[in-house]
């Protein structure tokens, strides 16, 4: 999550495609340009572990939009799955 998140600070949507579960990845990534990623909280957890397959995380993600000004947040619990030893974003966890 952390290396996600560092990638949407830094514009890299190479990384956050490469990154992302096939099953649910889009075709392409537009990121907004005017969104600063500034925090990311971790929350929680679930899994994850070098025995699992599969884990959550649920944090909140904090921004400034510089056309704006202002800041805000996201929220999610995001699913991840671990293929050959490679976790990925699967989407967010129901």
């Amino acid at each position: 999550m952390r290396s996600r998140f560092s990638a949407f600070a830094v514009a890299d949507t190479a990384y956050l495609l490469a990154s992302w579960h096939p099953s649910t990845r889009p075709p392409a990534l537009q990121l907004d340009p005017d969104l600063e990623w500034r925090r990311l909280e971790i929350l929680a957890g679930t899994a994850g572990g070098v025995d699992d397959q599969a884990g959550t995380v649920e944090f909140v993600a904090h921004y400034r939009d510089a056309a704006s000004g202002r800041g805000g947040q996201q929220r999610e619990n995001s699913l991840f799955f671990r293929e050959d030893g490679q976790w990925f974003y699967v989407m967010p966890a129901p």
